[in-house]
């Protein structure tokens, strides 16, 4: 149940607000770290009808604890990019040197590491998307965010030289009209319990007063502050200090809240200080503590391996050919979480991560808790998909391994609104008009 007595957390009546967009939003975790960081937002945009659904149950709906300003024109449901640039055009138009900034983090797919790195992935091309909203709202801020793979080169033929960078692309329409400056950041230097990496790509509007490279600058002047205010008195966290309040041997189990046949972790309360945080006021046991349902072979198989990786010092990586091969497996991606430092990267994939001490992959609270969400903030939709359906959905377990993590969001928020108040211009710059993407957006070549 959520606390009785907490209201709707508003920003400081002392500080201006800044106003921002999501847009290819998923489930809020940017929007929720900026709202936090006392933002206010005007909308967002999501084609995912179940990551949609957590982000308006959690950002949008009355009874939020945050919430979007939301214009009377916009639906509150699932909107693709292309169409609403197509069907709301001069409804967007009139927002022009209005938005102070526009966020977002196209998705990755097409240019991540961990799958086949394709040029031609229509997702790649949701990046220009991005880029006709700039044009449409002429923020003072851009940001995006993305995987380390973009900043690699692809092999493109169509392109000079035979490759294609997209970062370098999105930062040289950018600079027409910004100032860019960008930055690979581990979020475990955030407080986050996991090592992430990612891209970061901030372009301040020309004439601004802001330096390119003075947003990253602050932002890591800034952290150990933003740190000590967060109670997080040393960095990184580790993955045992984020969830060993949710594991089954201490809390046990009860029937599953939303999934018949399913059983949930029970909740005793949290035991560290990052789980008080995270747990924010949340009364009784937080949603998605669902278990998956392991067969007896297959949870004893995981306790040998946890039990191996733990005696061979193979934790946080992929098991080794030995023991892969002397269980039969053939996925390589399996890993058992070291309890002593910061999660791997939490993937979409729910039997990816082992926990550390008990025989079963994590639910999606602890993938959660991975990535800095509160307790109080519910996923939506189905727990997991497989097959030709990850292409077209995003559950639960996605939704989580696709967000930005909140607190990061959160910190760069302070910093950016802290930069505009001491160096921004708030009148409106006249400026010329950003480099146009193609009409025909999904097929508009960089």
């Amino acid at each position: 149940m959520r606390v009785s007595n907490v209201k709707k957390v508003r920003a400081d009546a002392h500080q201006p607000t800044y106003s921002f967009v999501d847009i290819f939003a998923g489930c809020g975790g940017l929007s929720l770290g900026l709202m936090q960081a006392g933002w206010k937002g005007l909308f967002a945009v999501e084609h995912d009808a179940n990551a949609f659904q957590t982000l308006h149950d959690n950002l949008i709906a009355p009874e939020a604890r945050f919430q979007f300003a939301w214009p009377d024109w916009l639906s509150k449901t699932a909107n693709d990019v292309a169409e609403l640039l197509k069907s709301q055009r001069q409804r967007l138009a009139a927002y022009a040197g209005k938005v102070d900034m526009l966020v977002g983090g196209p998705p990755c797919q097409g240019f991540s590491s961990a799958g086949k790195r394709n040029p031609n992935d229509p997702r790649n091309r949701l990046v220009e998307q991005y880029l006709e909203f700039v044009h449409l709202l002429e923020p003072r801020v851009v940001l995006i965010e993305n995987v380390r793979g973009i900043t690699t080169d692809f092999d493109d033929s169509s392109s000079d030289g035979g490759k294609l960078n997209y970062a370098q692309w999105i930062i040289k329409a950018l600079g027409r009209n910004y100032d860019v400056s960008t930055k690979m950041l581990d979020t475990s230097s955030f407080g986050v319990p996991q090592k992430r990496h990612r891209f970061f790509i901030v372009g301040f509007r020309k004439g601004s007063g802001i330096e390119p490279l003075q947003l990253f600058n602050a932002v890591e002047r800034d952290r150990q502050t933003f740190l000590r205010h967060k109670n997080i008195s040393s960095v990184p966290v580790s993955s045992k200090a984020a969830i060993s309040d949710l594991e089954v041997s201490r809390n046990g189990k009860i029937p599953s809240r939303d999934s018949p046949g399913f059983q949930d972790i029970a909740y005793q309360g949290p035991l560290t200080a990052y789980q008080t945080l995270m747990n924010d006021g949340w009364v009784g046991i937080p949603p998605d503590t669902r278990l998956a349902r392991h067969r007896p072979e297959i949870a004893a198989r995981f306790g040998k391996i946890i039990d191996l990786c733990h005696a061979d010092g193979r934790l946080n990586v992929s098991l080794s050919s030995e023991i892969k091969a002397s269980f039969g497996l053939k996925k390589s991606a399996i890993r058992v979480l070291d309890p002593n430092l910061p999660s791997p990267t939490v993937t979409s994939m729910p039997d990816d991560l082992i926990h550390y001490s008990e025989p079963r992959a994590l639910c999606v609270r602890e993938n959660a808790r991975l990535q800095s969400f509160p307790d109080w903030f519910a996923f939506k939709g189905k727990y997991t998909t497989g097959g030709e359906r990850r292409k077209t959905e995003v559950p639960r377990f996605t939704q989580v391994a696709n967000a930005v993590p909140p607190l990061v969001a959160e910190a760069i928020g302070l910093t950016i609104a802290k930069l505009l108040r001491e160096g921004g211009k708030p009148a409106y710059l006249t400026m010329e008009k950003p480099h146009r993407v193609s009409p025909e957006i999904q097929e508009a070549q960089p």
